[in-house]
C-alpha cells in the first residue's frame, strides 16, 4: 500500500490535478447520465441551494476584482491538449454548477477552491460553505501558435454556452433549450446543473462535454463534441425527459443582439453606422429554399414563424466583416461569429421562431431564434435530438444562389413613402439582360410600388428598388426574389415592416 503522498504524486503524473486525487471516482458514461436524467424526471424538481448571500448581493464593481488564475488551469501543467478555465459562482449566478473530470470512464467531482482565482485588495472577505462553486467553465486550445492556448467555448449560466472560429471574438450565444420564449406567462430556464469533461488524449483536435439539464419542466442529458477551428464545430446529441407536456419548445436556440443598421439608423443618435451581433436570420427549409430575413428592432415584440417540414438549416449570420461598417475599435463586430445549425435527422414539422424584443442599449440580448416542433413534448417520455452547430463565417453547401448583402430603409424625398433598397452580391446567374430577370415582389399591406432593378457599381452586384405607402397598416410583410425561367436566382428577401 502506498502513502498518501505518492499516490498523490501518481495522479498528478497522470494528469489529474491535485484537487481530484483524493476524490471518490465513480463510473461514468453517456448512458448513465440519460439514466440519471430519466430517474430525475420522475421525481419533483428540486432547485440547488442558493451561494452565501453576500457573494449573490455583491455589486458588479467589486465582482471584477476576483478573475481565475490561468496558470492554475486544470491540467495545465499535463500534456493534455486543452485547459480549463473556472469562474466563480456569485452576482448574477447565485446556484453553483458542480464540475466533474472524467479520466478513463471514472469521474471525480472538482471540489470549489478559492486559490484558483487571483484578487485585488479591495475583493472583500466573502464566506464559502458547501453551497459555494462555480458557475461554468472555459476551453482553451492550442490555435495559432505552439504553448500559447487560446479560448474557443464557454459554459457559464443557465444553459447557455458559446463559441467562436479562430481568431473572431465571442457574440451570439446558444441554449440547450428554450422553454416558452416570448410567451405572455413568462419563460422558463432550465440549468445545466453539472458538468463532466472527458480527458482527451494527448494527441485529441476534438473535446467532449457532458451536462445535466435540469429545471421544473425537463431533465435531459447533453453530449457536446467540440472541434475548435475556421469553423469551430459542435455536434451536440441531446436526450430530454420532460416532466409536463411542453407546448413551447425551443430546439436548436440562438441568442444574439442587434440594435441598428442601415434599416433603422434614424432611430439613434450613435457616432456608428451600425451595431449588432447578428444582422440577419438564414434559413434553407425542407424545400431547399434559401431565405433571408434581416433582424429588426421594433418598438414592440415581435414573433415570427417560418412554417416548414424537415428543414435543412437555419442561423443568425454576421455578414457584414468589414470594420468600417461598425466604425467600433473595441467592440469588433465585424469579428463576432455566425452560428448555422443543421439537424442530424429529420426534424419534421413545426417551425423557425424569431422572438424580436425592444432594445435601447447594446448589452441586451433582445434576438432569439429556434426550432419549435409542431407537435408538444409529452410528458414521460424520451426524446433524442441531435444537431451540428458551425460558429464562423457563412455556411458551406448552401443553395448556390446570390446573397442579399444588404438591407437599406429610410423616408423618400417625399417624407411620406418607405423607400427600401436591397443590394444582393454579385453572381454568375445575375450577370444577364436584368430584362431577363423575372421579379417576386409582394407586400401583405398598403401599397407597393413596381421594383426597380439597377447595377450597383459599389458591390458590383445588383440593387432591388421600391416603395411602400403603408397607409393605416400597422405591420406589413414583404417578401422580394429574382427568378430566371423559374428558377431561383437569389436568395428570398423576407421583411417585417412595422411603424
Amino acid at each position: 500500500m502506498i502513502d498518501r503522498r505518492t499516490f498523490l504524486a501518481l495522479m498528478a503524473a497522470a494528469g489529474m490535478p491535485a484537487q481530484l486525487a483524493a476524490q471518490a471516482a465513480q463510473p461514468f458514461s453517456r448512458d448513465w447520465l440519460i439514466n440519471l436524467a430519466r430517474e430525475k424526471s420522475q421525481t419533483d424538481y428540486i432547485a440547488r441551494p442558493l451561494i452565501p448571500e453576500p457573494w449573490r448581493t455583491m455589486d458588479y464593481d467589486d465582482f471584477q476584482h476576483i478573475w481565475f488564475n490561468a496558470k492554475k488551469a486544470i491540467w495545465n501543467d499535463t500534456d493534455s491538449p486543452v485547459k480549463i478555465d473556472l469562474f466563480t459562482a456569485g452576482l448574477y449566478v447565485e446556484r453553483a454548477t458542480t464540475i466533474h473530470l472524467v479520466t478513463d470512464g471514472q469521474a471525480r467531482v472538482l471540489p470549489y477552491d478559492i486559490s484558483l482565482f487571483d484578487k485585488t485588495d479591495d475583493f472583500p472577505d466573502l464566506p464559502i460553505d458547501d453551497t459555494m462553486g462555480y458557475s461554468g467553465l472555459r476551453l482553451r486550445a492550442e490555435l495559432n501558435q505552439p504553448e500559447i492556448f487560446e479560448e474557443f467555448m464557454v459554459f457559464q449560466g443557465a444553459s447557455y454556452f458559446r463559441a467562436i472560429a479562430n481568431k473572431q471574438t465571442y457574440g451570439l450565444s446558444a441554449r440547450g433549450l428554450a422553454l416558452r420564449t416570448g410567451d405572455p406567462a413568462g419563460e422558463e430556464f432550465p440549468d445545466f446543473t453539472d458538468f463532466w469533461v472527458e480527458a482527451p488524449r494527448a494527441d485529441a483536435d476534438s473535446y467532449i462535454v457532458h451536462a445535466l439539464l435540469d429545471g421544473p419542466s425537463v431533465t435531459g442529458a447533453f453530449q457536446f463534441t467540440i472541434t475548435p477551428g475556421a469553423p469551430t464545430t459542435v455536434t451536440v446529441q441531446s436526450t430530454l425527459f420532460p416532466r409536463v407536456d411542453l407546448m413551447h419548445v425551443g430546439l436548436g436556440t440562438l441568442t444574439s443582439m442587434f440594435l441598428f443598421d442601415e434599416t433603422n439608423r434614424n432611430r439613434f443618435d450613435d457616432f456608428r453606422p451600425a451595431v449588432h451581433d447578428s444582422e440577419g436570420l438564414l434559413i434553407v427549409n425542407g424545400n431547399g429554399e434559401r431565405i433571408w430575413r434581416p433582424l429588426a428592432n421594433h418598438k414592440t415584440v415581435e414573433v415570427s414563424a417560418f412554417i416548414d417540414d424537415s428543414p435543412a438549416g437555419f442561423g443568425l449570420m454576421q455578414r457584414d466583416r468589414d470594420p468600417e461598417s461598425y466604425a467600433d475599435l473595441e467592440a469588433h463586430y465585424d469579428a463576432r461569429p455566425s452560428l448555422w445549425i443543421t439537424p442530424d435527422t429529420n426534424w419534421g414539422a413545426g417551425a423557425v421562431e424569431l422572438v424580436e424584443i425592444p432594445a435601447d442599449r447594446e448589452i441586451y440580448d433582445n434576438i432569439v431564434a429556434y426550432w419549435r416542433p409542431r407537435e408538444p413534448l409529452q410528458a414521460g417520455q424520451r426524446y433524442d435530438i441531435g444537431y451540428r452547430m458551425d460558429w464562423g463565417d457563412e455556411p458551406a453547401g448552401l443553395p448556390d444562389v446570390a446573397r442579399v448583402i444588404n438591407t437599406r430603409i429610410g423616408k423618400g424625398f417625399d417624407q411620406i413613402k418607405t423607400v427600401f433598397a436591397i443590394d444582393f452580391a454579385p453572381h454568375p446567374a445575375l450577370e444577364g439582360p436584368l430584362d431577363d430577370l423575372t421579379i417576386i415582389l409582394r407586400g401583405t399591406a398598403g401599397e407597393v410600388s413596381p421594383p426597380i432593378l439597377q447595377q450597383n457599381p459599389g458591390t458590383g452586384g445588383l440593387r432591388l428598388n421600391f416603395s411602400v405607402l403603408p397607409g393605416d397598416a400597422p405591420l406589413i410583410e414583404l417578401r422580394a426574389q429574382m427568378l430566371l425561367n423559374g428558377n431561383a436566382l437569389t436568395e428570398v428577401w423576407l421583411y417585417r415592416w412595422t411603424v
